[in-house]
């Protein structure tokens, strides 16, 4: 792959070997094309899906949080200096960007998934995968457009605020947009992971009564009640979740589990919805019921993150409850601590040299 003049030496966690491990290597990327601009990384968010979508050569992050450091020639809502955090990518022309639905985008698995721009082009090494997310933000920058960056002002913590731009907004926007869970309704949330928890503070905000947390792991539970949750359930309590969940308004399934999720759509009200946090099907069922995939809590970024601040600037949405930070070079570490559930949320931090 030929790199254009002005090109710029990153260092990055790039997946090499079959053993899946992250190796520090410097990589050379071009500078920003006219509609994207250049964060330099300060923290970013561990997920469960950078994990699943480790593959050699790939450089993963999708939860960024930094200060930009150069922006291309059309950029206009940002400027060199600027804190911003990074979220998902969307196109901006089609349909549904056009509608406001960004969730939505017809590219949307192109643009997060695919590990190119859009046209198929990458700023990248042709033996490097890169934008991820539209961003790659295990690295010490990422190129990102305006599309996936919401300015925030200087004073607030970087690190502590990185993950609202995937698993939180996910977890929270599903309450808030997908659902629109008001007071006085119940809410049963299965898997209480960061997504799962930040239902279940969001669920606290939006004045539900009934707030029933499920999962396998005592540790979590116990945050959980304290996150909000009015009744907490182990997983494998099958007859107790039956016993107290007989007339759900809503269910989100953080899991997967299929089990889990057929218990789900039991205990469901009549006119009650289930949403999916981990496929995008859709399905109706009896006495007009129905279930629903959610993509990213149908949240514009822009727009949300910035109210998910606010809630935790009032207390409302407690999230270093759920957070571990590390250096970003004990990331191998830190997937090690998720994998044996050590921690809810990892987030990788950028030291000062970086």
């Amino acid at each position: 792959m030929t790199t254009k003049a002005g090109s710029k030496i990153i260092n990055a966690a790039v997946v090499r070997g079959s053993n899946q491990r992250f190796t520090f290597e410097d990589i050379r990327i071009d500078t920003p094309e006219k509609n994207e601009v250049l964060v330099r990384i300060k923290a970013c968010g561990l997920s469960h899906i950078d994990i699943g979508c480790r593959s050699e050569g790939a450089i993963l992050g999708h939860e960024g949080a930094g200060i930009v450091e150069q922006v291309g020639q059309d950029v206009t809502s940002v400027k060199p200096g600027d804190h911003v955090l990074l979220s998902y990518q969307s196109c901006g022309a089609c349909p549904a960007c056009d509608e406001g639905r960004p969730a939505e985008c017809a590219h949307f698995s192109t643009l997060n998934l695919g590990f190119s721009r859009l046209d198929g082009s990458s700023a990248y090494p042709s033996e490097v995968k890169g934008h991820f997310f539209g961003q790659s933000s295990f690295a010490s920058h990422a190129l990102v457009t305006e599309r996936n960056l919401i300015k925030i002002d200087p004073s607030l913590p970087l690190s502590l605020l990185a993950p609202l731009g995937c698993g939180m907004q996910t977890g929270a926007g599903t309450v808030f947009n997908s659902l629109n869970v008001q007071p006085g309704q119940s809410v049963l949330v299965m898997g209480v992971g960061p997504v799962g928890l930040a239902a279940i503070m969001a669920a606290k905000v939006a004045g539900a009564t009934t707030i029933i947390a499920v999962d396998q792991h005592a540790s979590r539970l116990k945050l959980a009640q304290q996150l909000g949750a009015t009744e907490v359930i182990d997983a494998d309590s099958e007859n107790e979740l039956i016993t107290l969940c007989p007339s759900m308004d809503y269910v989100i399934d953080t899991t997967g589990i299929s089990h889990l999720a057929e218990l789900g759509r039991d205990v469901l009200k009549n006119d009650g919805i289930m949403v999916t946090l981990t496929k995008a099907s859709s399905e109706t069922l009896s006495r007009g019921r129905k279930v629903i995939g959610v993509i990213q809590g149908d949240a514009v970024p822009q727009t949300f993150i910035p109210k998910l601040i606010a809630l935790w600037q009032a207390g409302q949405f407690p999230l270093e409850a759920l957070i571990s930070e590390y250096p970003i070079t004990d990331i191998n570490q830190a997937v090690t601590d998720m994998h044996h559930n050590n921690i809810i949320k990892a987030v990788l931090k950028w030291d000062e040299a970086s």
